[in-house]
């Protein structure tokens, strides 16, 4: 009975895949989509899964959710993407615990980020909890954790200066084309794709080239004329990409289609041709590689740039750090709190049955039993001991699950974590 009891608690868990040890090609199979993020939610929810938050990015794809173990979970991830449970292990992380807070604090707050200080990834986090909220698998506990992550992305933005000057993958790759590209502002310049890096690279393009040759292209031609409509750019229809492709002496493709978008059987070309990849998974297919006259530059290698920037940024991650400590630790002094408040609860009340049928047993077997001051002193018998015992799960070395469930065990007590 005990052992079911405990297979019955649920954990934190972080789970996923980034650039730290996922290149691009694999990034790609494991990438979700809007449709693909839902999908996710709905399974999640028809299997039971309380509380779950997903984001899915250039970068990286993480779950972050409540279960009993965290391959339900990483099944999630792969039932709903192009990727294996084989090939996850090989590049994958699993957190636990107060590991798994620490990780989606620094994912957050763009200390984890592929480009130190990039904080567009705040914005995914809280659009993944608004769509988790609504379909009801956002608890408290997710709440108030997204809140403090939220909070700490703006104090240090605000305090520290971890995300100062222009630095973000569609910068970086203005920033090459521009160390690169002789006479930038008279080149000729298509933009294939205009989601959130394409419109990104677009503004950046705009703004520091200075260049009046930009052309957009995206499959539906409203979004790129909406974007056009900002800077005063052409646009042309997505059946014209292979007539175009051969003006431009710059190609960014930024798409989010699935298979490559652009090959080399479309590149009929009579003059150089750079081309940045800036799409998960990749939009450029391998074999344009094999053509003399183009060079290919992905996202990954475009985030690899450090530049006096980057140095500087680096200067402040301690007091980021610091400030990540102090709301992060609020937020664990509350957790602890609210998590073992039942079990404290739930042990007085075993203590105070187990007092009941003693003091019962006692006034029966002794004739001038004094039931007050036996009363009294139960009481504070109780208190003491269950002041011990909080006093010890409100101990920050204190493993709170481990020692709830050892509570719940030894004196018997219903699972309070239901």
């Amino acid at each position: 009975m005990e052992n079911n009891n405990l297979s019955r608690h649920l954990y934190f868990y972080a789970i996923g895949l980034s650039y730290k040890k996922a290149d691009a090609e694999i990034r790609g199979k494991f990438s979700l989509g809007n449709e693909a993020k839902t999908d996710v939610l709905e399974q999640a929810k028809n299997e039971g899964i309380s509380s779950l938050v997903v984001i899915s990015t250039c970068n990286r794809t993480e779950v972050y959710g409540f279960a009993q173990h965290p391959f339900q979970l990483i099944k999630l991830l792969c039932d709903n993407s192009q990727g294996s449970v084989e090939e996850f292990q090989q590049v994958a992380f699993v957190f636990k615990g107060k590991e798994a807070i620490n990780h989606i604090f620094r994912v957050g707050t763009g200390l984890d980020s592929q480009i130190l200080g990039d904080f567009e990834i705040i914005s995914q986090l809280k659009s993944g909890f608004v769509e988790s909220k609504s379909k009801g698998l956002a608890n408290a506990f997710m709440e108030r954790l997204v809140n403090s992550v939220i909070q700490a992305s703006k104090k240090i933005k605000n305090e520290t200066e971890l995300s100062s000057g222009a630095t973000s993958v569609s910068f970086a790759s203005v920033q090459y084309i521009m160390n690169n590209v002789q006479d930038v502002s008279n080149k000729n310049i298509l933009l294939f794709g205009t989601g959130k890096i394409g419109r990104n690279t677009c503004e950046n393009l705009v703004k520091h080239t200075k260049n009046e040759h930009i052309v957009l292209i995206n499959r539906t031609k409203e979004k790129a004329e909406k974007i056009a409509g900002k800077f005063n750019l052409v646009v042309k229809d997505y059946d014209v990409l292979p007539l175009e492709v051969p003006k431009a002496d710059v190609l960014v493709v930024a798409t989010g289609a699935p298979v490559p978008t652009i090959d080399k059987d479309i590149l009929v070309l009579n003059k150089p041709l750079l081309i940045l990849d800036l799409s998960i998974p990749k939009n450029v297919h391998d074999n344009v590689r094999d053509l003399d006259n183009v060079t290919v530059v992905h996202l990954d290698d475009l985030s690899k740039i450090t530049d006096d920037t980057l140095e500087k940024r680096k200067r402040h991650i301690p007091a980021a750090e610091l400030i990540i400590e102090e709301i992060k630790d609020e937020f664990i002094s509350w957790m602890n709190a609210r998590k073992f408040a039942p079990t404290i609860h739930a042990l007085k009340e075993k203590l105070n049955s187990i007092k009941e049928t003693e003091l019962s047993f006692q006034r029966k077997k002794i004739s001038n039993f004094d039931e007050e001051q036996a009363e009294i002193i139960s009481k504070r018998l109780i208190h003491k001991i269950t002041t011990h015992f909080a006093n010890h799960l409100k101990d920050n070395d204190t493993m709170v699950d481990e020692s709830i469930e050892w509570i719940e065990k030894v004196f018997k007590i219903e699972n309070t974590s239901k």
